[in-house]
């Protein structure tokens, strides 16, 4: 389950590491904005080219369409509104159900691709508040998949026990400086879209909290490397 951002690439290297056929899948779910979507592809390109010992694992990419959350709405992911905490706690980020029908939707396409392990970038340590990336949610789905489908499907999570710092320590073990670097300057994770600034950590605003969890771990994996 790949979105063009830090998690997902960083788990997709991942999976390119460890297995030998490897598809993505990314979503159109009606976001506030297509930069992500864009810079998927990018990354998927880099990817070819600068690792050609990942470029024969790289297969079909896949782009679904579920504009459906963004006809549900009341969120500042899908609706231009101002971030906030709502009143059941959760961030108005959360939009309620998308990895559910993501993670769906994936296990009906490895279904039909006759592809046994989904790799998606959910983390329960750099905590969101979203209750559809934590590990019961995936140990759930994974078993309702299992079921429903009758075919043995594995989920796996990667980062689900790691904060960011260790994901950009990941990255460098996985594919050294280059990896990182891609990261830094191909992957989108900016809840406002913003590409115009280049930061030590990537593009983005510097203020939405994707920005804010992404440049903190920087911050600390630098600091630990400086150590």
């Amino acid at each position: 389950m790949f979105s063009g951002g830090q998690d997902s690439t960083t788990c997709l290297a991942h999976a390119l590491s460890k297995y030998d056929r490897v598809e993505t899948l990314g979503f159109d779910y009606g976001q506030r904005h297509s930069v992500e979507l864009q810079a998927r592809l990018t990354v998927l390109q880099q990817l070819r080219t600068q690792f050609p010992q990942w470029a024969p694992k790289l297969g079909e990419d896949h782009v679904l369409s579920l504009d459906v959350l963004k006809q549900i709405g009341g969120s500042s992911l899908t609706e231009d509104v101002a971030f906030a905490m709502q009143a059941d706690g959760l961030p108005n980020t959360f939009v309620p159900g998308r990895n559910l029908l993501f993670l769906t939707l994936a296990g009906a396409l490895a279904y039909r691709r006759g592809l046994q392990v989904i790799v998606t970038g959910v983390c329960e340590t750099d905590f969101s508040g979203y209750p559809d990336c934590r590990d019961d949610t995936m140990k759930a789905m994974q078993l309702a998949l299992n079921l429903g489908l009758e075919r043995r499907l594995r989920i796996e999570t990667p980062l689900m026990w790691i904060d960011k710092a260790a994901t950009w320590q990941m990255a460098l073990d996985l594919g050294g400086d280059a990896l990182v670097q891609l990261i830094v300057q191909d992957t989108h994770t900016c809840y406002e879209g913003t590409r115009d600034v280049l930061h030590a950590w990537g593009h983005g605003c510097g203020h939405c909290p994707a920005c804010d969890l992404r440049a903190k771990g920087w911050q600390r994996w630098r600091a630990a490397q400086a150590a």
